[in-house]
């Protein structure tokens, strides 16, 4: 395991001893169908960010029993033209937020800045609220920084949506021809006293673990939980190449601290839910 994995997951894993608890266009009003689709409790999700974190690994994401992605469909007439509004939007957003300075005065906050990271996540939780309810494109979840030095570098914008989300109501927001959203899945949470368990090689627990099933997590005294934090997706606005602006492999890079960072989803989902 990388020791920037192992760092975060220490740091993460404070918050295990806790116990809390589709549609719109670019510009942001909310659809019929997203005030009739209820948003769906994430509860204990908080518990899980250290194990997010820990999944901080090269390689594609569709590999091994801990990730779900969305499939690529076929292309649709309007398909292409869906997503290069998200990209634009996207766009006007990273414009306006070169300057990480001008993200932290509009609410985004730096998701575990003392902690060593190849991609850090500004996370800013009232567009996660939104997102938990409506989609605007113009209010991405969390931006996407490089660190250099004492600043930092914006690459690009990651866009939430409730896990309970199918992917048809996924496909409304952006185009599955185009994007695959991800989500992590079949995660065994270790007992109190055994979560140091994961940081270990070969690992029985956590995102890195051994345990994919129901039945191996009760035998090995973990709690079993299907699914996860939120949809996520990354969008890198300042390429040109629609492979590069959707890369998979590239939100692989970042995929620890992106799972780490729905945690704080997590917990205004189950909020939003419970109003």
């Amino acid at each position: 395991m990388k020791p920037v994995c192992i760092l975060i997951a220490l740091l993460a894993s404070v918050a295990w001893g806790q116990q809390p608890g589709a549609t719109a266009a670019p510009g942001g009003q909310q659809s019929k169908s997203d005030k009739e689709t209820p948003t769906h409790s994430m509860t204990d999700m908080t518990d899980m960010a250290g194990m997010g974190a820990m999944h901080a690994m090269e390689g594609h994401m569709d590999m091994g029993p801990h990730m779900k992605m969305t499939p690529l469909r076929p292309a649709r007439n309007d398909d292409a033209e869906r997503a290069e509004r998200v990209v634009e939007a996207a766009r006007k957003v990273a414009a306006k937020y070169v300057a990480y300075h001008s993200a932290l005065a509009d609410g985004y906050e730096i998701f575990f800045p003392e902690v060593p990271q190849k991609i850090y996540h500004f996370v800013n939780p009232e567009y996660a609220r939104e997102a938990a309810l409506s989609f605007n494109a113009e209010h991405p979840t969390a931006l996407l920084y490089e660190k250099h030095g004492d600043d930092y570098k914006l690459i690009g914008v990651m866009y939430t949506a409730p896990r309970g989300f199918s992917e048809e109501q996924l496909d409304k927001r952006i185009p599955l021809s185009v994007a695959q959203w991800h989500q992590h899945v079949n995660v065994c949470v270790p007992p109190a006293d055994r979560r140091k368990k994961m940081l270990e090689e070969h690992a029985q627990f956590g995102l890195l673990g051994s345990i994919s099933t129901s039945q191996a997590c009760d035998a090995a005294g973990g709690i079993f939980r299907p699914v996860v934090f939120n949809w996520m997706v990354h969008v890198y606005p300042f390429e040109r190449d629609p492979k590069r602006i959707w890369s998979v492999e590239r939100q692989s890079d970042a995929g620890g601290a992106s799972s780490a960072i729905t945690s704080r989803d997590a917990k205004i989902e189950s909020k939003t839910s419970k109003q």
